[in-house]
């Protein structure tokens, strides 16, 4: 039923937009930041200089430089920061409307003057904080165990001499990255815009592979426990986890048609020398969908698993309710025969009567159940 819940506040988001034309700017999602917070990061081959600008008007008007710039803003509520900062760099009012719809599927469009890419990246935190610092956020998949997986949305905005990304909250996702930069570290300094968006989907690459590592320890204890406890608790967390692996799938393959088309586009906002890394990055997404797909199969495996050991456990307490029944008939035939109001049943009188009777009765049950033991019903 969460799932339900969950497509029917997405689709009640478009349905707050009626009547509006399109590329009206109008911010559908979660709030998660106070305002709309700017990092202008410029660097060349020489050096690189990073700064934190103390509101988001300061970006404007924008100027451009020798080096290349690459601005994050992190908190897109803001519909008028969002729709300055786009003008500024002439985007089409459609893909900032896309930029602020965070229900918005992941997707790679091409245009004269620069890319656009937009996809969901997951993130594994405790239950207990996220329910209560957004408790109507439909990005979040409420499970039974102590982790909680969210999607937030991730838009890239890719210019000749200028990179725009756009962030729905301050997770530092791209923190390791920009001190990379500024440590002069790697390849980055010497690279252009379309090298630094690679760098920053390899990143979200690898934030699929650090969700998907605490969700296989997860599966594992999982597994541990289908064995030691089976019950309504755990079926629970095993739904749980099966409707986390097809909400990673919807996140993830799209990832795969957004690599693979900005390596095969032919844009000169992309160069030649940049295909063999998003190569490797498309080969590094496969491996992703991969593992996804087999933690699937794992849990759908262990559901049947659940549900054949709840029959066998079900099928035991049948069979010896079964076996004490089958004892029972031959003595309840033999109680219901002398309990009929004969007068002349000679075992009546008989002063050992009783006592055969028990011993019959006795025999028979022995018999029976040495019997059942060595055809193993017990």
């Amino acid at each position: 039923m969460d799932e339900v819940r969950l497509l029917k506040r997405m689709t009640s988001s478009y349905a707050g937009k009626k009547g509006f034309p399109p590329g009206t700017l109008t911010h559908v999602g979660t709030v998660y930041t106070d305002q709309t917070q700017v990092r202008r990061n410029d660097f060349e081959a020489g050096g690189a200089e990073s700064r934190e600008l103390e509101k988001w008007e300061d970006l404007l008007p924008f100027q451009p430089s020798r080096k290349i710039s690459w601005i994050e803003v992190c908190g897109i509520h803001d519909v008028n920061a969002i729709e300055k900062i786009g003008q500024q760099f002439s985007v089409h009012p459609l893909v900032l409307e896309d930029i602020l719809n965070t229900t918005q599927r992941p997707k790679f469009e091409e245009s004269d003057d620069y890319l656009f890419l937009v996809m969901r990246v997951p993130f594994l935190q405790k239950n207990s904080e996220t329910t209560s610092a957004h408790p109507n956020n439909h990005n979040h998949l409420k499970t039974d165990h102590k982790y909680e997986i969210a999607f937030e949305q991730v838009s890239l905005l890719l210019g000749k001499d200028w990179l725009l990304s756009f962030t729905e909250s301050d997770r530092q996702l791209f923190t390791p990255l920009r001190e990379r930069l500024l440590a002069g570290k790697g390849r980055l300094r010497g690279q252009g815009t379309d090298y630094l968006a690679y760098a920053l989907l390899d990143v979200i690459v690898d934030q699929f592979f650090v969700v998907l590592e605490d969700l296989g320890e997860a599966i594992e204890f999982l597994d541990e426990e289908l064995v030691l406890q089976p019950g309504p608790p755990l079926l629970r967390q095993i739904h749980s986890f099966k409707r986390q692996m097809i909400y990673l799938h919807k996140a993830v393959w799209p990832v795969r048609e957004i690599i693979g088309t900005f390596e095969r586009c032919d844009s000169n906002l992309r160069s030649p020398e940049t295909g063999p890394y998003l190569r490797d990055a498309y080969d590094h997404i496969i491996q992703v969908i991969d593992t996804v797909e087999t933690y699937r199969d794992l849990i759908s495996g262990m559901l049947d698993i659940y549900l054949s050991s709840i029959s066998y456990r079900l099928n035991e307490v049948m069979k010896v309710l079964t076996i004490i029944s089958t004892v029972f008939i031959p003595l309840t035939f033999i109680a219901g025969v002398y309990g009929m109001n004969f007068k002349n049943m000679p075992e009546l009188r008989w002063e050992y009567g009783y006592f055969a009777l028990w011993g019959v009765m006795i025999a028979i049950t022995i018999g029976m159940v040495r019997f059942f033991r060595i055809k193993k019903w017990l």
